[in-house]
């Protein structure tokens, strides 16, 4: 079980922290407006209202005593970079930022921040992978380049297996999964034969992937 500290209880704010307590850890969330933290009630535990570019404040928390912090700040960058820098300062073990544009994920990361998240950005990247082609389910980005995509069996795979298919060396993709009926089947033996009921989590970049759908 960790313990997360969530600033910011907006949409993507109380997005996280509900997603962290559905998972067993323990979250506190800190807001500036009473409205929102109100609203958060329900779901967080501990919230605290208050002005989290305040240096005095933050040292109070015992910000160190975390193991992450998520700067869930909505659109002004400033603020975010201000509660950036001073939870490195105080000594935070990881810091999540969010970021609208690529030039502020820079300074974030420059200035202390571990991970940067385009929290808009990436949902509708997700969702235009998986909903702009027709035998793509489901998309995980790792790099710019490199994804882990859910896809029906290609025909050209069906009644074969991964040694018959040469996939690595052929395709250029790695099989990770196997789904069927709701159930996944992790890093399945290279004879496992591809059926028609069955889709397929592979690894690869999206040039490779479009070549095999």
């Amino acid at each position: 079980m960790k313990s997360a500290l969530i600033i910011g209880l907006g949409r993507f704010g109380r997005h996280m922290a509900q997603k962290f307590i559905e998972n067993g850890h323990e979250v506190m969330a800190i807001d500036i407006s009473e409205d929102r933290a109100d609203d958060a009630v329900g779901i967080i535990q501990q919230i605290l209202i208050g002005d989290a570019t305040e240096e005095r404040f933050m040292e109070s928390i015992g910000v160190r005593n975390f193991d992450l912090a998520v700067c869930a700040v909505g659109e002004n960058f400033q603020t975010v970079l201000e509660i950036t820098v001073l939870l490195k300062d105080l000594g935070c073990k990881y810091i999540i930022a969010r970021a609208t544009r690529d030039v502020h994920k820079k300074l974030l990361l420059r200035n202390g921040a571990d991970y940067v998240v385009y929290a808009e950005r990436e949902v509708a990247e997700r969702l235009a992978i998986k909903f702009g082609a027709d035998n793509i389910f489901d998309y995980v980005e790792l790099t710019p380049e490199i994804g882990i995509y859910e896809i029906a069996v290609p025909d050209k795979w069906l009644n074969k297996s991964m040694v018959d298919l040469s996939i690595r060396t052929k395709y250029h993709v790695s099989v990770m999964a196997i789904k069927k009926q709701d159930k996944i089947f992790p890093l399945p033996h290279p004879t496992h034969v591809f059926e028609e009921d069955e889709s397929v989590m592979v690894m690869g970049t999206m040039e490779d992937i479009q070549k095999i759908t």
